[in-house]
This record gives structure tokens, sequence and C-alpha cells, in this order.
């Protein structure tokens, strides 16, 4: 096994592979933590027991949860809570209620007390301990923990022509899963997953391709609730396919443990898998996805210039990481000045 991380402004793509099989991948993104697992003190600002718990408030004036607990203090009470999901699919963080460590005193005001692990941390959780890392830059290199120095191997590029072509394959809705293809449509509610063929599939089709659909869906981090529609199979066998999809997950040891509810009325196989860390595509095209895309354009291309106009989610984006603006100094020697351009569609930016 090795873990594979390649460098970009503000941004360091982790691969874990066995016998060059992909069995992980997690974006870095050191200027922009999404906080899962960090440990704050946070303030009670307004309770909602209609959804079961409060609003709270957390280091910074615009950084708002919701912690869940329907027996919670007074609003304007500090209590430590643990982020237990980043923000995503259009919400903010989400919390647990914790007992104040020993030692910590609540104070007067909302802090973090204690950072929850990088994505690196995910990743090295599943490989041996001597399990080495492989790095293409040497800022990177030395932004890794002292305990991690022994490990790494410098190359010139972390990630070759096909481990480039098997990342930018998660990030297309179509995947090749064994004999089927699946399409994967993303929602705000939950995930659909559509099975298809070129030929006419049938019941076999369908259990072969539940192994690698199920390391597509960790590979991208899906999550919530997955809704997958078989191919090919008729409404009144759907539920025998429920035990295959059950032996498979358990096959594929997911660290985050997907659990298979079913089939629905209508036929469609229901999974859900726990919402820790954004999903892969959330990444890309947010706001601070897109505004990182920018830069490592800057970079790859030799674009010149150190005037950047885009629109102004990006801009805002790219003003709170400031990694990433450090990052593409040392690569360039560029230090860019922002501008915002209200009227400008997200795809329009310009460098000069």
């Amino acid at each position: 096994m090795e873990i594979r991380l390649a460098s970009a402004p503000g941004e360091i793509r982790i691969a874990l592979l066995k016998d060059d099989t992909l069995l992980d991948v997690t974006l870095w993104r050191p200027g922009a933590p999404d906080g899962w697992g960090d440990v704050h003190v946070v303030r009670i600002t307004a309770h909602a027991p209609h959804l079961g718990g409060a609003f709270v408030g957390l280091t910074g004036p615009t950084e708002t949860g919701f912690m869940k607990g329907r027996k919670l203090p007074a609003e304007g009470s500090l209590v430590c809570a643990q982020v237990t999901r980043s923000a995503q699919n259009g919400k903010g963080l989400r919390l647990r209620a914790l007992p104040v460590p020993d030692g910590v005193e609540a104070g007067t005001a909302p802090r973090l007390i204690t950072p929850g692990p990088t994505p690196l941390d995910d990743i090295l959780r599943q490989a041996p301990d001597d399990c080495p890392l492989i790095v293409d830059d040497a800022a990177l290199a030395a932004r890794l923990p002292a305990s991690l120095h022994s490990r790494l191997k410098r190359v010139s590029r972390s990630f070759n022509d096909v481990l480039e072509a098997d990342w930018a394959a998660l990030t297309s809705p179509d995947a090749s899963v064994g004999p089927l293809i699946a399409h994967i449509t993303p929602t705000h509610a939950l995930t659909a997953i559509d099975l298809d063929a070129h030929q006419n599939p049938d019941f076999a089709a369908n259990l072969a391709c539940f192994g690698p659909l199920l390391r597509e869906i960790r590979l991208r981090n899906l999550s919530g609730t997955l809704l997958i529609d078989p191919a090919g199979v008729r409404s009144s066998k759907r539920p025998a396919l429920v035990p295959f999809l059950r032996k498979a997950a358990d096959r594929e040891q997911d660290p985050l443990q997907p659990r298979i509810t079913g089939i629905t009325p209508s036929g469609l196989l229901e999974m859900t898998r726990p919402r820790h860390r954004a999903p892969l595509h959330e990444l890309y095209s947010s706001p601070h996805g897109q505004g990182l895309v920018l830069l490592q354009r800057i970079v790859s291309e030799g674009l010149k210039g150190n005037q950047l106009h885009a629109p102004p989610a990006i801009i805002r984006a790219l003003e709170a990481d400031p990694v990433a603006l450090e990052d593409l100094f040392h690569a360039t020697g560029q230090r860019l000045t922002l501008h915002s351009h209200p009227v400008s569609p997200s795809s329009c930016w310009s460098l000069s």
C-alpha cells in the first residue's frame, strides 16, 4: 500500500492505493478546513424545538451551526460541542453536545478547543503505520507532521497518467461499475443512481456491479440517502437483490459503514451512508473549489498577471484562504490582487 499526495495551490489530492488500485481518495485544503471533528465552546443562539435542537454560534461572528438535543441550556449559554458533519448539501455545520473536558473552562466567549483530524489523517487511519507517502513538492513535505517525515519519498510527479485519469473519472456524473453504467445525480434531498447497460442487462449483471458501485460511492464520498434503480430487473424480483447488496457492502469494508435499508415501494434499492465531510462533487463545484481551479490554471498554463477578476463568491472564498494565494506565489512569484465582478457569470474570470 502507498499514499500519494499531489499538490496544487491551496489543495492536496490524496490517494490511497494497494497494488496500483484506488482504495480511497480525499481532498485536503489546509487554508480552508471543513471543521469536521473540531471541539468548540459554542453559544446557544436560538432554540428550535420543531427541529429537535438549537442553533449555535461558533468562533467567528458568521460561523453558525445546528446542535441536536431536546434538553439544551437556555439561549445565551455556552456549551461544549463537537462538529459531526461539515457544511454541505446547502446546510451548515452539525454538532453534538459534549461534556466539558477536564481542565477546560467554559469561559465567556465561543472558541475552538481542539481541531479535528485532517483529511490526510482519515487516510492514514486506513493504512499500515509504515505505509510510504509519495509527495511531489518540498513545501508540502515541510507542511506534514514531523512524525511522518521518515516515510516520505519525493518524486517529480505523484500522480501518473493512469491515476490522473482515475481521479478525473470521479468528477463525471457517469461511472463504469462492472458490466453496467451508473448515472449519478446528487440532489439536496438524496442521491439517485440509475444503473444502465448498452446491452440487455439481467439479474446477474446487477449483482456483478454492486462491488464496483459501492467503491465508487466511497471514492466520491456520496452520503445521506442513496436510491439505486437496478437495470433490467422486474419489480417483483428486485427485493431479492437486497441481501446481495448487503453482502457486497460487508466485503467492501467502507470505514463509514453504509447501511442497506431495503427496497422502496417503487422498487428502488435504498441505502444510507453517514454524512461527515462534503462529497467530492460539492468540493469542486463550491465557490472555493472554483477559485482553486483558477489558481491551478494559472500555474499549469503559465498565465501571467497580478489582477484577478472573478465573481464575488469566488473572490470571497479566495480571500478567506491565505494558504492558496501563498502557494500560488511560491509556485509562480505572482502576488494576486483580487477584484469582484458582481454581474459576471460564475464561469467568467480574467487575469491581467
